[in-house]
């Protein structure tokens, strides 16, 4: 049976899923089988398995490190938020309904079934397993039918390594005060502290680290440093949403400008980190007119309500800037919501987002019809032979998959668009055509697409060739090994400051 050990956090977005992923790879690379696991994971960001299951990205990335095949028992439970106060729930990696956080919590428990179901599958497999848990275990309105945090532990009999965020502030205060407001029985499972994301002299803060063990009676097992790595995000947390784009923060002019719209759900905006890796370009998250700018490409990304992040933009006059620039020339590309928007309407007569039916962009010659039956597949193929400014694409390979609950089809009267690629769905064996290109806007359900270096790299290529651009802009990686390496640096990062004979013996692992 699998070892167990599991990582908590004081707050939201003090690097859970990071340091999980760490302590992952670091596993495997003293030759140990590892799986991550996570309970119940609320996030935006979601894959598809080889067997068409829908789970977290987060426990994808940490898959990844652990050098292992994704599979929906890493992540049981998944919560798509669909407004404020709902979310559509996932189980097993198949959707249940959607449902309102009271009703949700009133019945969560019941799924405790499926989340050891899929846990002890795991036990039978491995011999190692990374618990990540959710929030705060210190919630005290929300503990009593806890199921990520402490009442995961519980289940698993897992010994917890708790993790605080010194670069938000206050990070004595965060792990004192969640210890102290545990059960007796809960702080007894947490048998080591790490402080986070530490920029500076530590020697400055053994001092604290001192009085800290003192005060909780547990060990510091790591003072972790703000490691350089780039990794996938979990969610709408992500800090690449709060930049202008890393060479406009450094003073730089890039060469080549993409601009994301950030949609209040936006979703799997991994679909763009490919682009970071490519010197000369810059990747930015707008969310407003002012911010837009003069990009050469605007990308509408996924998202987990296409109507009302539609209406969204139509108030703030996003969806007009975006219209502006497309007469100008600008590329406009969307994918899966954002492809759904660039079209003429959208109908949703089943109730599936807000009812009803909306105008869309008109960009493309498409109405999209919502149904309650969603659409989860991995695809591969490749680009068709668009025009326009991304014509360079023409040939290119692809992989990825799909994640939507509508379906887009030409409208009577259409006669200029064309398909944009055609695709292979690797569960089902069907091909077919995806996607459509009108003059300089691109549209297609497929995440991942660009994570091929060849069309990575074919996009920023013809952007830089629209600009007569003959050098200062360089290729596209693998990106796949360029995880890799990525992966390693976190390893060796966490090796230089987390006390790994601790760790393992706090896992009961000689």
């Amino acid at each position: 049976m699998a070892k167990a050990i599991m990582i908590q956090g004081t707050m939201s977005n003090v690097g859970k899923s990071v340091i999980a992923a760490g302590l992952c790879r670091i596993f495997r690379q003293d030759g140990y089988r590892v799986a991550p696991f996570k309970s119940q994971n609320m996030a935006l960001n979601s894959f598809i398995t080889k067997e068409g299951l829908e789970m977290g990205r987060a426990q994808v990335m940490q898959a990844e490190a652990a050098g292992v095949e994704p599979v929906v028992a890493m992540n049981p439970i998944l919560l798509k938020p669909t407004n404020d106060i709902g979310s559509q729930v996932i189980v097993n990696g198949e959707v249940l309904g959607t449902m309102n956080a009271r009703d949700y919590f009133k019945m969560k428990k019941s799924l405790i079934p499926d989340i050891m179901k899929a846990y002890h599958s795991l036990e039978q497999e491995y011999d190692i397993i990374v618990i990540e848990g959710a929030g705060s275990p210190a919630e005290i309105n929300l503990k009593q039918d806890d199921i990520v945090n402490m009442g995961m532990a519980k289940l698993a009999d897992a010994p917890v390594l708790l993790v605080g965020d010194i670069d938000r502030g206050g990070v004595f205060a965060q792990l004192y005060g969640t210890t102290e407001l545990l059960e007796k029985e809960e702080k007894a499972r947490i048998r080591g502290l790490i402080i986070n994301k530490f920029r500076g002299d530590k020697s400055i803060l053994d001092p604290g680290v001192e009085m800290l063990e003192n005060l909780t009676g547990i060990p510091v097992v790591g003072v972790t440093p703000y490691l350089n790595v780039r990794l996938e995000d979990e969610d709408s947390l992500s800090e690449r949403l709060d930049n202008t784009g890393a060479m406009q923060a450094a003073g730089k002019v890039p060469l080549i400008d993409l601009a994301v719209i950030r949609f209040p759900r936006i979703s799997n905006f991994t679909d763009f980190n490919v682009f970071e890796s490519i010197e000369g370009v810059s990747v930015r998250y707008i969310s407003s007119v002012r911010e837009l700018g003069t990009p050469d490409l605007i990308f509408l990304p996924g998202t987990k309500n296409t109507m009302r992040d539609l209406l969204w933009m139509r108030q703030n006059g996003l969806e007009a800037a975006v219209l502006k620039a497309h007469q100008s020339g600008t590329v406009i590309y969307g994918i899966c919501g954002g492809y759904q928007m660039l079209g003429r309407s959208i109908t949703d007569a089943e109730g599936v987002e807000e009812g009803g039916t909306i105008r869309g962009m008109g960009l493309l010659d498409m109405d999209t019809v919502f149904e309650s039956e969603k659409a989860r597949t991995r695809v591969d193929g490749s680009f068709l032979s668009p025009g326009g400014v991304l014509s360079g694409l023409a040939g290119m390979p692809l992989r990825g998959y799909e994640i939507h609950m509508g379906k887009s089809s030409s409208c009577r009267d259409a006669a200029s668009d064309q398909s944009l690629t055609f695709i292979r769905d690797t569960i089902t064996g069907e091909a077919k055509q995806d996607g459509r290109w009108k003059e300089n806007v691109y549209g297609t359900y497929i995440h991942g697409i660009f994570d091929r270096e060849e069309a990575a790299a074919a996009v920023v290529q013809s952007l830089a060739k629209a600009k007569n651009l003959s050098d200062g802009v360089g290729t596209a990686v693998d990106y796949a090994v360029f995880k890799e390496t990525q992966y390693d640096l976190l390893a060796d990062g966490m090796r230089a400051h987390l006390n790994m004979d601790a760790v393992y013996r706090i896992l009961g692992v000689s």
